[in-house]
């Protein structure tokens, strides 16, 4: 019987305890910062990047370069064709603004061809500029003659209006050398149209 009134009163307490309101505590926990990414033509595989709009540039391709569809990113495309069956490609491109900068551009033409990137200060023993009916060329001409299929990249930044575009020739290392020629006289051509006539 003591047994019994003994545990009566710790029941009740235990009871009386778990009665009582539950408290709702809130905690405020900052939000990371996100970083986006830029979005450079690097990334053209894997989502969907703006081309330019506006007015767009012309030019004259060599006789011998095959024009082929140019596809979703390209304003235009041609297969270089050179001997024994070999190929490089001459891509067209044009995005909106600067599209990561000077550097950053000509580090993935690099990065393309297993280069190391260029530092800042390595930039203007790098490229050539010149101007071409009014429009400033960066014209870089990147090799990588290691490994079983040598590689070489012939390139020209071009700004024009808010956009920025891109002229690459790149395949077999002595075929885009032998092309260079062709590549300076092409970009000698491109040029942006005249005020409309009357």
């Amino acid at each position: 019987m003591r047994r019994r009134l003994t545990l009566v009163p710790l029941v009740l307490l235990l009871a009386a305890g778990g009665c009582r309101e539950p408290k709702i505590s809130a905690y405020r926990v900052p939000k990371e910062p996100v970083e986006e990414p830029a979005t450079t033509p690097a990334d053209m595989a894997a989502s969907t990047v703006p081309t330019a709009d506006g007015t767009d540039l012309t030019w004259t391709a060599p006789a011998a370069w095959q024009a082929k569809t140019a596809g979703a990113m390209r304003k235009a495309s041609y297969t270089v064709p050179g001997p024994g069956g070999t190929e490089a490609d001459l891509s067209v491109t044009a995005f909106p603004g600067d599209v990561g900068g000077e550097l950053a551009n000509l580090n993935r033409w690099r990065g393309q061809i297993q280069l190391p990137p260029l530092a800042a200060g390595e930039v203007p023993g790098a490229v050539t500029r010149t101007t071409h009916h009014g429009l400033d060329f960066v014209i870089a001409d990147f090799a990588n003659p290691a490994g079983p299929k040598p590689q070489r990249i012939l390139g020209a930044i071009v700004p024009h209006g808010s956009a920025t575009w891109f002229f690459k020739l790149s395949g077999p290392d002595a075929l885009v050398a032998a092309q260079k020629p062709a590549f300076l006289a092409f970009l000698e051509t491109v040029s942006a149209p005249g005020p409309a006539k009357p």
